[in-house]
């Protein structure tokens, strides 16, 4: 069993919202990596960076990317930076499930996150380091991607219903 869908992409590419749009348009459920690793500690993802370090969390989000890909049926949604890990993106290349990367630019991100929410790796100067990340990510991204989806100036319907056209071979 694997996912029907994967969805990741840069912090407020709309991973989350476009995830549970697709997962409610194809009848199944759908799945947060970053819930999972929240649910199974108890906190979140911004208090176990602070408490634990980016290196723990790392760890917690590998073991619930791993867990969702073997076993879940629905759309599953990655955190941002799950593509960092040279295994999670092996288990993404060879996983039969469509990996779909929402691009977003910087303004359509910024509109979206407003940099000011508890994102850790974006504390400081927010635009700089959403920047930063995109820079250091967007090989992985691309590398796992079997379908990329543009969401700038897009309603997170009609980027759930472009990715729906693309899975059933409409576009």
């Amino acid at each position: 069993m694997s996912p029907r869908a994967v969805v990741v992409g840069p912090p407020g590419a709309g991973k989350t919202t476009v995830g549970r749009l697709l997962a409610a348009r194809l009848a199944l459920p759908f799945r947060d990596t970053d819930s999972d690793v929240e649910a199974t500690t108890g906190t979140s993802v911004a208090e176990l960076f602070i408490d634990k370090g980016e290196a723990h969390f790392r760890e917690l989000e590998r073991a619930a990317v791993a867990a969702a890909l073997d076993g879940f049926v629905g759309v599953l949604a990655l955190g941002g930076g799950a593509v960092l890990d040279a295994g999670t993106r092996a288990a993404l290349v060879a996983s039969p499930a469509p990996v779909v990367l929402l691009e977003v630019g910087i303004e359509d991100a910024a509109a979206r996150v407003g940099f000011n929410q508890a994102r850790p790796l974006l504390l400081g100067n927010p635009r700089q380091q959403w920047q930063r990340l995109l820079e250091q990510r967007r090989a992985f991204y691309e590398e796992v991607a079997t379908m990329t989806v543009p969401t700038d100036k897009r309603a997170p319907e009609e980027i759930a219903d472009d990715i729906v056209a693309r899975l059933e071979g409409r576009r």
